[in-house]
Parts: structure tokens; C-alpha cells; sequence
């Protein structure tokens, strides 16, 4: 700037002594030596301080570009700084997101939680009641066979007492084994609902709120529940021979689905007034006591009847309740194999080792090491109505001989051999 206010001071000077110097050319023409020396000298004057304008100019402009430069990284670093907190803040914004959706699981799998505890606490009680009108009914033996025993002390005691005497003890020993199976499982139940409510205690801390029905598209889908069955319900008057039967299994006219998961096959589902299945933990914990009889009644879509008994045993959980069979009478070809290990299968859950034929056949069943085409508790199909691969999926009784047939009902019952 002070360069210019110098540049602006010396140029009217110049002009003014250049008009002068023209008017002094109108009065004598001996005096042109001397304006053009003066001339130079102002122009040199002039150039001078031009020299130095310019490079002022220069100076400023190179001040003006660094401070350009600092202007534009600053810039750059604020748009950085402003990317960066975006991409932090999306982040915030997505775990925010999966934390309501956890918070959602969660509430849906408590209420569950609570139901099924509501349910065992009922289904104990009604187990306490059972076992204490038992231990009454076992006194009541007691007294009379104590009575027998004094009144007739030479004679030796009844077979049929002595059966009777077994019988209840046996089911005495059956209920104890249910009631410590279905204390395990409030035992579990409760610590689920425990760590439930500490995962909901840990996100309430974070500061995030649950979401409320307001704040969701659509309504929680209810919990599903299995009706719980009950052994004594299951017990019921199917004889054959003058003795009862324990129904464990029953197909009728597809009114359950049978392609249910692990936990279900392992606890048991559906109607005792309809179809259902008993559940592996409850046959194991009947049979494993003696010795019992595994009964098959099937009858086709012609009204045939057939029936086929094995001697068995069965494994626990530990073992994905392993099938061990011996054929012993029937009027049906035998269709399973016997003398092997049949290990129970679903769809979710398969043993190691072993094909996974719940994809293939649908419903849970025993499988050695192909998947056949014995299947009771496969899909309802009605006759006609399928294709062979569909056919395949159903309830079928494949006989070793060839025959296949095709199965409208079938009940699994299961009796002690003694």
C-alpha cells in the first residue's frame, strides 16, 4: 500500500513537468537539450518507483496465497474432522439399533420364560398331589399285607401281592424320577429368567431406551407352548392281553405337526385327546426302571390292521436316546432294523457321525446309517394325492421283504415285559 501512495504522488509530477516542458518547447527552440535530459530523468524516477510497486505487488501476493493455503488446509481438516464424526455417529446409530432389537428378544423370550414357569409350577403341584395319594395308597397295602402276613404267618406270601407290591413301587420310583427331572428344569428356567433380567438391568445403564409398542412396525408374536403331558393322563385303559398299555405315541388324521424340533421330541407335544407324542426324557425315565415291550399298531388306508412288538432298550439324552431292538412277535413283516444302534434325529439337531434324514423325510425318528423309509412320524399324507418323493416324506412302514405300505393311523405303546 505504501508503495502505490508513492506511485500516485510521482506520476502527476512527471505529467505536470512534461506539459510544462512542452509549453517551454513553444517559446525557444534552443532550450530541447535540456527537457529531454529532464525527461529521462523523470523517467527513470518513474521506473523506479514502479520497479519497487511491482514488487511490493509481489510480496502481498505471495502473503495472500499463504494465507489462502492455511485458509484451504484448515478447510480440508474441518471437512475431515466433520466426515469422520458422520461415519462415528452412524456407528452410534446402528448399535442403537441392534441393542432395541436385543431388548425386543429378550422381553419376547421372558414372557416365554414366565409361561413356562407358571406351567411347571402347576404341573409340579399336580406331581406333589399324585405322589402323595400314592405314598397313602402304598400304607394302605402296607397295613394289609403287614395284617396277611400276622393273621397267616405259616403261609407263604401271594405271587399276585408280591406283583402288586412291585408294580407300585415301581410307579412310586417313576414319580420321584419325573418330579427331580421337572425340578431340574425350574432350576433352569429360573436361572434364564435371572440372567434375563441382569442383560435387561445392564442395558437399562447404557442409557437406552426399550422400545415401546409406539416405536415397533408390528405387534411381538406370542410365544409358542407345547401342552405338557402328563404320564398318569397318558396311562390310559388300552389293554391287550388283560393288561394296560401305555400309550406313547398316536398319528390319526394330521391334525399336529410332527415336524417339530429337538426340545419338543425330547419334552413331548400336542393332544392326549387327539395326536401327540409322549416325549423321549419321559419314555426314558418309564422304562428305564425294567424291562419293556415296544409295541407298534398301524393300519392302513384299506382298513388293514397290523401290529408288530419288539424286546427293547433305550439310552438317555447323552446317547440322542439310541434304539436298541429285538423283534418278538407281530403280523407285519419287521421294516427296522434290529440288533443296531438307531440314534433319534430332527432337523435341527442330528448325531455326529450320522446322516441328517429329517431334510429328506421330515419329522423326528430313529436312523441308523441310511436314511430308510420307515418313518411314523413323518407328514400326513392323504392317498392319491402326493407324488413319490411326498410319499416318501409321509408316515410309511417299509417292510424288509419290498412291500411299502402306506399308514392312515398308528399308535407306540410301550409295556413291561414281566
Amino acid at each position: 500500500m505504501y508503495m502505490i501512495k508513492i506511485f500516485l504522488f510521482i506520476v502527476p509530477v512527471v505529467i505536470s513537468s512534461r506539459i510544462d516542458q512542452d509549453n517551454s518547447s513553444l517559446d525557444t527552440i534552443s532550450s530541447e537539450p535540456i527537457s529531454r535530459f529532464a525527461m529521462l530523468d523523470d523517467v527513470k524516477i518513474l521506473a523506479n518507483g514502479l520497479l519497487q510497486l511491482g514488487h511490493g505487488l509481489k510480496d502481498f501476493v505471495h502473503k495472500t496465497k499463504g494465507q489462502i493455503n492455511d485458509i484451504f488446509q484448515k478447510l480440508n481438516i474441518f471437512d475431515q474432522s466433520f466426515y469422520d464424526l458422520s461415519l462415528q455417529t452412524n456407528e452410534i446409530k446402528e448399535e442403537e439399533k441392534e441393542l432395541r432389537r436385543t431388548t425386543y428378544k429378550l422381553q419376547v423370550k421372558n414372557e416365554e420364560v414366565k409361561n413356562m414357569s407358571l406351567e411347571l409350577n402347576s404341573k409340579l403341584e399336580n406331581l406333589l398331589e399324585e405322589k402323595i395319594l400314592l405314598q397313602q395308597k402304598v400304607r394302605y397295602l402296607e397295613e394289609q399285607l403287614t395284617n396277611l402276613i400276622q393273621n397267616q404267618p405259616e403261609t407263604q406270601e401271594h405271587p399276585a401281592v408280591t406283583s402288586l407290591k412291585t408294580f407300585v413301587e415301581q410307579q412310586d420310583n417313576s414319580i420321584k424320577d419325573l418330579l427331580q427331572t421337572v425340578e431340574e428344569q425350574y432350576k433352569q428356567l429360573n436361572q434364564q429368567h435371572s440372567q434375563i433380567k441382569e442383560i435387561e438391568n445392564q442395558l437399562r445403564r447404557t442409557g437406552i431406551q426399550e422400545p415401546t409398542e409406539n416405536s415397533l412396525s408390528s405387534k411381538p408374536r406370542a410365544p409358542r407352548t407345547t401342552p405338557f403331558l402328563q404320564l398318569n393322563e397318558i396311562k390310559k385303559n388300552v389293554e391287550h392281553d388283560g393288561s394296560p398299555w401305555t400309550l406313547i405315541q398316536r398319528r390319526a388324521d394330521g391334525s399336529q405337526n410332527f415336524n417339530e424340533t429337538w426340545e419338543n421330541y425330547k419334552y413331548g407335544f400336542g393332544r392326549l385327546d387327539g395326536e401327540f407324542w409322549l416325549g423321549l426324557e419321559k419314555i426314558y425315565s418309564i422304562v428305564k426302571q425294567s424291562n419293556y415291550i415296544l409295541r407298534f399298531e398301524l393300519e392302513d388306508w384299506k382298513d388293514n390292521k397290523y401290529y408288530i412288538e419288539y424286546s427293547f432298550h433305550l439310552g438317555d439324552h447323552e446317547t440322542n436316546y439310541t434304539l436298541h431292538l429285538v423283534e418278538i412277535t407281530g403280523n407285519i413283516h419287521n421294516a427296522l432294523p434290529e440288533n443296531k444302534d438307531l440314534v433319534f434325529s430332527t432337523w435341527d439337531h442330528k448325531a455326529k457321525g450320522h446322516f441328517n434324514c429329517p431334510e429328506s423325510s421330515s419329522g423326528g425318528w430313529w436312523w441308523h446309517d441310511v436314511c430308510g423309509e420307515n418313518n411314523l412320524n413323518g407328514k400326513y399324507n392323504k392317498p392319491r394325492t402326493k407324488s413319490k418323493p411326498e410319499r416318501r416324506r409321509g408316515i410309511c412302514w417299509k417292510s424288509q421283504n419290498g412291500r411299502l405300505y402306506s399308514i392312515k393311523s398308528t399308535k407306540m405303546l410301550i409295556h413291561p415285559t414281566d
